[in-house]
């Protein structure tokens, strides 16, 4: 005689589970930073029971043409820094702001509603131009939820900026002040998102990192970055780090450029890292950062308790938000090399993982808090925050007893 099969009660009983909400978060891979922020708020709304669909907007424009537009940012960056900066400049008010909202809107419109199912509770930007479209798809009320932008840098460039959005989510005082300063709407002040295996460094924890890497256990080490493609003056930077302070080791992390990973390895930097997958650890073994672009990059050496320098600024965002963390006290600006020695020196001594170490907190409201109230989905935060809290818990355990590379753990 066979066994009776036993069906789960709510299909016995013709009942279904309740559909759980939809959250729909576009960025776009230009560089790593709109995707990071993407990728850890898309965590966060799961862990509270939410469903998330990511979109990158380069793939929502039609035929080549994302490619094409990451493609001639690069190469401004890479080959013609100053054509960057005059573009960035030539678009930083209300005409330009317009004309490229309207432009791609035109391109890609009619697919980023298609994005947005009947059942989506939220919508989150975290790319400008990705911000345009959904305002205007807004206005003219082919969009019904509310749209937030997630402003991802410290400084709030008019591309940002739109009337049609409902709220510009800021990670700081500093932009919300210029977000509104821009005619925002609905701006509030939030605690950035950052991968949590970015703990605040113990000293424990920065020999274990240091055993891991490979790096010297007694050396100073300052961390150097130029993004996800190794933008900005690098190898200048070295040379001007080297002369301010021979006793400093220079780490550097390349991103995708091989090139200039290979140029440094040649002339004879032997921390010169490419694609890294485990940022915590470097940072937690580097006693500071020298960063360029003010990304987030800076948010991550903020978690991890990392001082933060800006030197060599690269054009356009590159020096707004370097201007805009000087003015946070976030990350010190090094206009030249005559203040080089002395900011390191002070970063250095500031910093090192002790107990009184000078760590810098950047407060706001919690964003997946804020992005469930705004859908009336109130009753998923305590869950949220209790997923949270243990995952924080599970991450600095494991960073705390890894010998080798962490793994980011779900």
């Amino acid at each position: 005689m066979g066994r009776l099969l036993r069906l789960p009660m709510q299909r016995r009983a013709g009942a279904q589970l309740p559909t759980p909400p939809r959250a729909v978060i576009v960025s776009a891979s230009v560089g790593a930073g709109h995707d990071a922020v993407a990728q850890e708020l898309a965590e966060r709304l799961e862990e509270a029971g939410v469903v998330v669909d990511r979109h990158d907007f380069l793939d929502v424009l039609p035929g080549p043409a994302g490619r094409i537009l990451v493609g001639s940012y690069h190469r401004m960056l890479e080959r013609a820094p100053w054509s960057w900066k005059l573009l960035y400049g030539s678009l930083d008010n209300r005409r330009g702001m317009s004309m490229q909202a309207s432009l791609f809107t035109f391109l890609a419109g009619r697919r980023m509603k298609a994005l947005l199912p009947d059942d989506t509770a939220i919508v989150v930007s975290t790319y400008p131009l990705a911000s345009q479209v959904l305002g205007r798809l807004r206005r003219s009320g082919k969009v019904e939820q509310r749209v937030h932008t997630y402003l991802t840098d410290f400084s709030v460039h008019a591309l940002w900026t739109s009337s049609e959005i409902d709220a510009h989510l800021a990670i700081h005082q500093v932009p919300a002040a210029q977000a509104r300063a821009a005619g925002c709407a609905g701006v509030q002040v939030i605690a950035p998102v950052v991968d949590r295996r970015f703990t605040p460094v113990t000293p424990r924890l920065r020999r274990a990192a240091r055993a891991r890497l490979g790096l010297p256990q007694d050396a100073r080490l300052a961390l150097l970055v130029g993004g996800s493609w190794g933008a900005g003056e690098i190898e200048r930077t070295v040379g001007d780090i080297e002369a301010a302070d021979p006793g400093i080791t220079c780490v550097v992390v390349c991103g995708r450029n091989e090139t200039l990973r290979e140029r440094l390895l040649a002339a004879g930097v032997r921390h010169a890292y490419g694609w890294v997958d485990d940022m915590p650890s470097l940072m937690h073994a580097s006693d500071v950062l020298v960063q360029n672009a003010g990304g987030m990059t800076v948010l991550e050496a903020v978690a991890a308790g990392l001082p933060v320098l800006t030197y060599r600024s690269i054009p356009g965002h590159g020096l707004t938000n370097a201007a805009a963390l000087d003015e946070a006290g976030v990350a010190r600006w090094v206009r030249n090399q005559g203040e080089l020695a002395e900011a390191l020196d002070q970063a250095v001594r500031s910093g090192g993982a002790a107990d009184d170490a000078q760590v810098v907190a950047l407060p706001g409201v919690d964003v997946v808090d804020l992005l469930l109230d705004s859908a009336d989905l109130g009753h998923l935060t305590t869950r949220a925050a209790r997923a949270h809290a243990e995952h924080t818990a599970v991450v600095e355990h494991l960073a705390e007893q890894a010998t080798a590379p962490m793994e980011y753990v779900r």
